[in-house]
């Protein structure tokens, strides 16, 4: 690439851009628009947004033409740490985007506002101290964006998402831990009601939006968009839909009542904090604090999304029709990380020499006897591989 075709590119700092969100962004920036926007993604070692002087000596060092924050405390962390990054820090990275004259593209969760449905991007929750730390410090993060765009003009776009499902996430959590529930068989039942429904965001999507708000500033500056799926899934139906596709035998279609779920939470908690004692440490999954809003329905208004200049890159695409791909992707990766036992899987989805291995390894080890332990020449071995026999 040339100089002058260098200087073209637009340059922006994502900040978050290990998680499943920020590692979409950065993916799709690097592969979709090398040769017109370069879109860094530096480390939590390299440049902390808890502190206001790593994150100014940052962006003005590198100065880019905008930043995006999709960086996220743990669901399950402490009050100071949600407070230092979902709060402080964006409000960090905001106010170097404001002195700086830069957009900033927020990155926000469903979790500020109430059940219901078709909520619009204006019905926030009241901050209140009985809020969890992730509601909360997000919901704290929203109010004081739009302060700052009253008082100091920040240009900001908060793009506000529902139940994220996608796949290369690393962690075990929202969406995925739902599939990982329905395919470790840990679920028997159903922990909802029926025609409980919810918002979804597909995060294959989500950077075709960045992208475009980006390239149309007085559109969506000062602004909040709910980016979810048109339509909402029934909670029932996506657990039997998942149940079906890997053709297992749990959940059952029976449904635990909320008040009894909440009991089982209760003493299941109290059963962890006795192991504890005796030094076996376990954790309840953290997305258990929302374990009201599985009993309630929320869906977000789509209506701001669909009068906007945003066309939807794929239309149809949906929660069920990628549960192929995330059924593929994470079932192998569960697999490899030994946390999905079930031999059906490896069965499933392993090729020969896999299936050998977990089911009949004596025969796997002769054949490779056989044909596998004879001398060759180099050239031969470069291009010979196990999977050729």
């Amino acid at each position: 690439m040339n100089r002058q075709a260098d200087k073209k590119r637009k340059l922006g700092v994502i900040i978050g851009g290990s998680g499943l969100i920020g590692g979409t962004l950065v993916h799709y920036f690097k592969t979709q628009t090398p040769d017109t926007i370069e879109a860094r993604a530096p480390s939590s070692k390299k440049v902390s947004i808890r502190s206001e002087e790593d994150i100014y000596s940052y962006l003005l060092d590198v100065n880019p033409e905008f930043v995006v924050n999709a960086a996220i405390a743990n669901l399950g962390s402490s009050s100071q740490l949600s407070l230092e990054v979902n709060y402080l820090g964006t409000l960090n990275l905001a106010k170097a985007a404001a002195a700086l004259k830069i957009p900033y593209i927020h990155l926000t969760t469903a979790a500020t506002l109430p059940a219901g449905s078709d909520i619009q991007e204006d019905q926030h929750l009241a901050v209140t101290a009985n809020l969890n730390n992730y509601a909360k410090s997000k919901l704290m993060a929203e109010k004081t964006l739009e302060h700052l765009r009253q008082t100091v003009g920040l240009d900001y776009t908060s793009i506000r998402l529902a139940i994220v499902y996608g796949d290369h996430d690393h962690k075990i959590q929202g969406f995925h831990r739902l599939f990982f529930s329905v395919a470790d068989q840990a679920m028997p039942f159903l922990f909802t009601r029926k025609r409980v429904v919810h918002s979804y965001t597909n995060s294959r999507k989500l950077p075709y939006f960045v992208h475009h708000i980006l390239e149309n500033r007085e559109e969506f500056s000062g602004q909040t968009y709910n980016f979810v799926d048109k339509d909402p899934v029934e909670l029932a139906s996506l657990i039997l839909g998942i149940k079906k596709y890997l053709r297992l035998k749990y959940p059952r279609e029976i449904y635990v009542p909320y008040g009894m779920a909440k009991s089982g939470m209760r003493v299941l908690s109290v059963l962890l904090r006795g192991f504890a004692k005796m030094g076996l440490v376990a954790q309840m999954p953290q997305e258990l604090m929302f374990l009201e809003s599985f009993y309630q329905t929320q869906t977000l208004s789509t209506q701001r999304l669909q009068a906007s200049s945003f066309v939807d890159p794929l239309p149809k695409e949906t929660v069920f029709t990628r549960l192929p791909d995330l059924a593929s992707y994470y079932l192998k990766r569960w697999r490899e990380q030994n946390i999905i036992t079930d031999s059906r899987y490896q069965v499933a989805n392993g090729d020969e020499m896999d299936r050998d291995f977990c089911n009949n390894p004596q025969r796997l080890l002769e054949m490779i006897h056989e044909s596998e332990t004879s001398p060759m020449e180099e050239s031969d071995r470069s291009s010979r591989t196990l999977s050729s026999s």
